[in-house]
């Protein structure tokens, strides 16, 4: 067991892009932690889609010996966070577990909105925060204007920032000296029932479920009987050990450390991320505090292409979320798209990288429906119902009003943006909240409906400041507000795909550019297709497609104008005939693109 003084727990805090995998790369290869030969870029991400899309998703974790210069050995162990908003309950439970942050800068961007965010969380754990500004070897770093904006933004004193370069390994001896002399020992006491946080779990094809743990008071020995609080459940461990990044058996786990134990877990969903761990017998008697499931907030459908892939499908989300237990997947049946999925996530991103990793790793090609969020649904009697999916929407003479959640965003943009930003918001039915200063760059803080953020706000957000605008968001709250259920029907047949929830004010205009665009990519019959947006009985938009017409009266030249007459009648009939009983194919690419909307 290691001396409580000689332990240091962090976890490293920065925007997207900052820098946080790169320090954490330099970190390991300074202390020879991996082997030259073993090391590579962005060591702790281990999936492909981290490498590819440069950002982390899973938290990870690296136990680090560091022999600093009053001449002790001592054990660094540092949690890689997640940077983005999706994951933000995982980075808050990661932040309990450990005392410090390194506040990691990019000396020519300065201070993003998710870096407010993560510090806030940083804050709100009561951590050490030591600021360091990366990338400063840049030709437009600027670190003294950077100090000066963590100063007025954040309020934190940056007069001592380390200046480092991660890339280069320029100041990284300097990082390693501050997280020993500036950040905290862990507190804990030994004799002290087993009191342990689960920090975070993932599925592993040889030893189930691998449990990363911080031991807050008592020890964890191999062999041990341990009790999940949450859920009850009684596990013997069977293999203890510290991430080096690889795993090293270890004997036992004391106070402040941190590590990680495998017990014949067979589900993800059985560890919950926050539990609180403790003996059988001779448990601790309360749990930690702050724990909550995580709860998805963007549902949509995932559909295959091919009706034949719908056991991949099946075989692909079970195995998948035997490894993300904040994935959740119930059946569901599309008269358009056949037997699918509705699935929940944790936001946006979560849904890019599930889909991602499903046709990627289980060679899929899969439909997304329009995503949605969760509406509550107050009945006149009563009751509240959920609604996940439009589709599923009561029948309104027994609604009494629905609400929707609202989420907090704060907005970083330079100034010469700011005017499409707050038009942007109030086009999303956003109340602005405040709007403040640092520098030449605006902070706005807007209250928008969830809903309208899911469909393509970032990408709108994105594309108007040509990239400057860094976003982040909470949930704030439901509040009611006049909200209706859109359908589309086609050739009087409703498209239940394609429904949606939409503010009564935008109904009209979504509607119309949905049927506009539906009428360009269905492609034409033998008789003419009426598409229609609806609420409840009332048709609010409609586009006719013409129907391919045979030229009938070629063979009539000459003589009475009634021949020519008695012939078109006559197809005239056809088609209406035709008309009640044809089947309309829309195809798979009309479903993609007419989700994409506001184009």
């Amino acid at each position: 067991m290691t001396e409580l003084s000689q332990i240091r727990n962090f976890s490293i805090v920065a925007h997207i892009d900052h820098g946080k995998s790169t320090l954490a790369d330099r970190l390991i290869q300074l202390t020879g932690t991996v082997a030259a030969r073993d090391m590579k870029a962005q060591m702790l991400d281990s999936m492909d889609i981290e490498r590819e899309r440069g950002i982390t998703i899973k938290a990870n974790t690296v136990r680090i010996e560091y022999p600093a210069k009053d001449g002790k050995t001592y054990i660094l162990n540092l949690i890689d966070t997640p940077g983005h908003v999706d994951f933000a309950y995982e980075v808050s439970r990661s932040m309990r577990a450990v005392e410090g942050s390194l506040l990691v800068v990019d000396a020519s961007q300065g201070v993003e909105a998710q870096t407010l965010a993560n510090v806030y969380q940083a804050l709100d754990a009561g951590h050490e925060i030591v600021p360091v500004l990366n990338k400063i070897d840049l030709p437009a770093a600027e670190p003294e204007r950077v100090q000066q904006q963590i100063e007025d933004v954040i309020g934190l004193d940056a007069s001592d920032a380390i200046m480092i370069s991660a890339k280069s390994g320029l100041g990284i001896p300097d990082v390693l000296e501050a997280i020993v002399t500036r950040l905290p020992a862990p507190t804990g006491d030994r004799d002290a029932p087993l009191k342990a946080m689960l920090v975070d779990s993932w599925y592993d094809a040889y030893l189930g479920v691998v449990v990363m743990i911080r031991v807050m008071d008592g020890f964890v020995r191999k062999g041990d009987r341990v009790r999940m609080m949450q859920t009850n459940a009684v596990y013997g461990i069977d293999k203890l050990a510290v991430l080096k990044p690889q795993m090293v058996d270890i004997a036992e786990l004391g106070p402040g450390e941190i590590g990680i134990f495998t017990a014949s877990i067979k589900q993800v969903r059985d560890t919950r991320v926050g539990d609180t761990i403790t003996h059988e017998r001779k448990g601790c008697a309360e749990a930690l505090p702050g724990f909550k499931p995580a709860q998805p907030v963007v549902f949509c459908g995932l559909f295959p292409v091919d009706a034949a892939d719908f056991e991949n499908l099946r075989d692909a989300i079970e195995k998948l979320s035997l490894n993300d237990a904040s994935f959740s997947s119930e059946m569901e049946t599309s008269a358009a798209l056949g037997f699918g999925f509705r699935c929940g996530f944790l936001g946006l991103l979560h849904l890019e990288v599930i889909r991602d990793r499903l046709e990627r790793e289980y060679n899929l090609d899969l439909i997304t429906t329009a995503p949605s969020v969760v509406f509550h649904v107050h009945m006149k009697d009563g009751e509240v119902r959920d609604l996940h999916n439009p589709a599923d929407m009561p029948d309104l003479t027994y609604v009494d009003h629905i609400d929707e959640p609202r989420i907090k965003a704060t907005i970083m943009v330079p100034d010469e943006y700011l005017g499409d930003i707050l038009k942007l918001c109030q086009d999303r039915r956003g109340i602005q909240l405040d709007l403040s200063y640092a520098g030449n760059r605006a902070m706005v803080v807007y209250d928008l409906p969830l809903a309208e953020v899911v469909f393509d706000f970032y990408d709108r957000l994105k594309s108007v400041t040509q990239g400057y605008a860094s976003f982040d968001y909470t949930l704030s709250e439901y509040r009611e507000d006049h909200l209706v259920k859109m359908s589309i029907l086609v050739n009087d047949e409703p498209v239940d795909a394609l429904s949606m929830m939409v503010h009564r004010d935008r109904a009209e205009a979504r509607g119309r550019s949905m049927v506009e665009k539906l009428k360009d990519l269905i492609p034409r019959h033998m008789f003419k297709i009426p598409i229609q947006a609806a609420i409840g009985g009332r048709v609010i938009a409609r586009e006719t497609l013409s129907a391919m017409r045979k030229d009938v009266t070629a063979k009539c030249y000459g003589g009475d104008a009634t021949r020519k007459k008695k012939l078109l009648e006559k197809q005239k009939a056809g088609k209406k005939k035709m008309r009640q009983f044809g089947k309309v194919e829309i195809p798979q690419e009309a479903f993609i693109a007419a989700l994409k909307m506001d184009g």
